[in-house]
C-alpha cells in the first residue's frame, strides 16, 4: 500500500482523503514502514537541505482572544511574562544572534488580535534592519488587512506567518473570539500581496485524525510554501492544561502523513518538538520533516542552535 502511496507522490499524483486516511490507520511496526515512506518523499523532492528558523517574541501576553491552547490568551491565567512591543535594538540583537547559529529566517511574533498603527510602523523599520544583516524576515503579527501587509512587503518582508491552528470543523471548540474565516481571510490577504505563507497548525488538543488530514488538504488548496507543526504543551493556567501530551510515535506520524499530503512544501517541526518527542527528536527527518524552528518559543523553551546544528550534521544533511 505504502509503496503505490509513495509511487503516485514521486510522479506528481496527490493521495486521496481516503488513502490518507489509510496512513493513519498505520500502527506498530508499520509506522517504522510509513517514516521510510516518508523519508525517501523527503529525500526526493526536497534533496538533503534542512531550513532553519528562528523568532523573538516581540510582544508578550495580555491578549484579548480566548484561544484554549495558548498561555497569552486572555482565558489562560499563567506567569508568563507579560510586555508591549519591544525596542528595535533587542530584536535586532535576538536575529543577529540567529544569524551567526546558521539560521535562514526570523520571524518576529506579536500577541494579541493585531497589531496597531503605530507599532506596524515600528515592526517595518525592524524587518528593513532584519533583512539587512541577511535574514529572511518573517512575522506573525495577527489578522492583518491587504494594505498592512503591502506595506510591510514593501518594507522587506518576506513571508508571513499565520496558522489555521485545527480543521474548519473543529476550529470552534478552540477558538470562539475569532474564525476560521478570519484567519483564511488573513491568508488570502498575505498572498495577494506577494507574500509567501507559513500556515499550519497545533497537534494534541482534542482534535480527530480527520481534523488533521482536513487541515493538511485546506493547507494544500491554499498553496501555502511552509506548514508548521506544533505539539500541545499542556500548561498550568490555561484550558488544556489537564490534557496528555501526544505520544512521541503518535507526533512523528503526523509529520508523516503532512509529507504525504504536502509532499514539495516545507513540513517545519516546532513548537513542543522536544517536550512530546524527546529522545525521539532525532527521527523527525527520517519522518519526513525538512525544517525545525530552533532556539526558544514563545512562552516555552526549545532546543539550542548549536544543538540542532548537531543533530543535522549527524544525519549527513545540511543547513540551506
Amino acid at each position: 500500500m505504502l509503496k503505490n502511496f509513495t509511487d503516485k507522490i514521486l510522479n506528481g499524483v496527490p493521495i486521496s482523503k481516503d488513502e490518507a486516511f489509510k496512513i493513519t490507520s498505520m500502527e506498530g511496526a508499520g509506522l517504522f514502514e510509513l517514516f521510510s515512506s516518508a523519508n525517501k518523499i523527503r529525500e526526493t523532492l526536497k534533496g538533503n537541505g534542512v531550513n532553519l528558523c528562528s523568532i523573538v517574541n516581540a510582544k508578550s501576553g495580555a491578549c484579548p482572544e480566548d484561544c484554549s491552547y495558548c498561555a497569552q490568551s486572555s482565558k489562560s491565567r499563567t506567569d508568563i511574562p507579560v510586555y508591549p512591543l519591544v525596542k528595535k535594538g533587542v530584536v535586532i540583537e535576538r536575529a543577529k544572534e540567529a544569524k551567526v547559529s546558521g539560521v535562514k529566517r526570523f520571524c518576529v511574533v506579536t500577541s494579541g488580535r493585531r497589531i496597531g498603527k503605530g507599532e506596524l510602523m515600528e515592526i517595518a523599520s525592524m524587518i528593513k534592519d532584519i533583512r539587512d544583516i541577511g535574514l529572511l524576515p518573517c512575522a506573525t503579527l495577527g489578522l492583518l488587512n491587504k494594505d498592512e501587509l503591502s506595506f510591510l512587503k514593501d518594507n522587506g518582508l518576506e513571508r508571513y506567518h499565520h496558522n489555521l491552528e485545527t480543521s474548519e470543523r473543529f476550529f470552534p471548540e478552540i477558538c470562539r473570539t475569532h474564525t476560521y474565516y478570519d484567519k483564511l481571510r488573513t491568508i488570502e490577504a498575505a498572498n495577494s500581496s506577494g507574500l509567501s505563507i507559513c500556515s499550519g497548525g497545533i497537534f494534541g488538543i482534542g482534535e480527530a485524525w480527520q481534523d488533521r488530514i482536513d487541515m493538511a488538504l485546506a493547507l494544500k488548496e491554499l498553496n501555502v510554501d511552509s506548514a508548521p507543526v506544533n505539539f500541545l504543551i499542556p500548561v498550568k493556567g490555561t484550558s488544556l492544561a489537564e490534557r496528555t501530551m501526544l505520544h512521541p510515535f503518535e507526533a512523528l506520524k503526523i509529520i508523516s502523513l503532512y509529507r504525504f499530503i504536502l509532499p514539495e512544501k516545507e513540513i517545519r517541526v516546532c513548537g513542543g518538538r522536544m517536550q512530546v518527542l524527546g529522545e525521539f527528536n532525532s527521527m523527525v527527518f527520517m519522518a519526513g520533516a525538512d525544517s525545525l524552528l530552533t532556539g526558544n518559543y514563545l512562552t516555552t523553551t526549545g532546543r539550542s542552535y548549536e544543538d540542532d546544528l548537531r543533530l543535522i550534521r549527524d544525519y549527513g544533511l545540511r543547513v540551506c
